[in-house]
């Protein structure tokens, strides 16, 4: 039997068919912009490009600090997504699972670091940073991101947790299996949708990030691929060639992430709201 189609059906489509042209348009205009010329761009900046224009990639790649900024992206990146994914689950972990006025504690003073801007105390943070002499290095920024991730991190899987049932960790605590490797073994394996979430949404965040690498990272050398951009917009004049060839390579490895990963993120993200 053929479903009617009902009014509130066509509208409903119309308005997320809107919304889709509306997200996507950013994209396209950056992925069109960065097959032209500057001078292209600047004449007619949406339609299609006459020719695929490649000296923006192949300057970026041969002539300036780009290579070597994207290989900071991806340490940074990678660096703090291993140690968050390694530490804040054994963290989460204890607090859900250990009802206790310590882990309550412990369970509210990293929501309170939630509450607090970045920009309140960053610049007694990097303060810090130079006093351990971290300030100029890559361990800094993963350090700092690692530890401004926890309060969410810690949140996102004890909300996850609270849906696992304890009778299984029960029954290999029965069978002699020991509290770490009921964890490892048979825990961990269950948190893959709310460690994708945790891999997205973190990792985005470093891998777009600005401000850290502008004012940690040394001075004179290559940084991360957002901050080596930012030096082709001038006060008169925006090498924007230049910038959508930079923003269309970083953009790749996100893409591919996120679409890898987006079944479970999604998953993730609606089973931790239900259940927290």
């Amino acid at each position: 039997m053929k479903k009617e189609i009902k009014p509130m059906d066509v509208i409903t489509f119309v308005i997320t068919l809107l919304i889709a042209v509306v997200f996507a348009f950013p994209i396209y205009f950056n992925i069109m912009s960065a097959f032209k010329s500057n001078a292209e761009i600047m004449k007619d900046a949406i339609s299609f490009p006459k020719e695929l224009y490649l000296e923006s990639f192949k300057y970026l790649l041969t002539e300036t600090k780009y290579p070597e900024a994207m290989l900071n992206s991806t340490i940074l990146t990678v660096s703090s997504i291993a140690v968050m994914v390694l530490v804040i689950p054994m963290a989460a972990y204890a607090i859900e699972r250990t009802n206790s006025k310590w882990t309550n504690a412990a369970f509210t003073y990293f929501l309170f670091g939630m509450m607090i801007p970045f920009q309140v105390y960053m610049i007694p943070l990097f303060k810090q940073l130079k006093l351990i002499g971290l300030f100029g290095t890559l361990t800094g920024p993963v350090l700092l991101y690692i530890s401004g991730s926890i309060g969410f991190g810690v949140l996102l899987y004890t909300s996850f947790l609270k849906g696992i049932p304890r009778e299984i960790e029960e029954s290999a605590e029965i069978d002699g299996c020991s509290r770490t490797g009921i964890f490892w073994k048979i825990v961990f394996p269950l948190l893959g949708p709310v460690t994708a979430s945790m891999v997205v949404l973190q990792g985005l965040g470093i891998w777009n990030d600005f401000l850290m690498p502008m004012m940690v990272l040394p001075a004179g050398q290559a940084k991360t691929m957002i901050v080596e951009l930012f030096y082709y917009v001038g006060e008169f004049s925006s090498r924007w060639d230049m910038i959508f060839a930079g923003t269309t390579m970083s953009l790749i490895p996100v893409l591919i992430a996120f679409l890898s990963l987006q079944k479970y993120f999604v998953k993730g993200v609606s089973s931790g709201a239900i259940k927290g």
